[in-house]
């Protein structure tokens, strides 16, 4: 299955999207465009969990 996620998912009106094999691939992706991209977003428990809950399984 591949994990997928765009950033619109988690309430941005960012376009990035990416896709991985697992949530731990998918997560690391996610990390380096945030790094990136959204350089003033503040990493949270709360936002990881948001995060986590939009992977959609395909």
């Amino acid at each position: 299955m591949t994990k997928s996620i765009r950033c619109a998912d988690v309430g941005s009106e960012c376009k990035w999207s990416t896709t991985a094999k697992t949530e731990e691939e998918l997560m690391k992706k996610i990390a380096e465009h945030a790094k990136e991209k959204h350089k003033d977003m503040k990493i949270t428990p709360e936002i990881v969990a948001k995060i986590k809950s939009h992977i959609k399984e395909s």
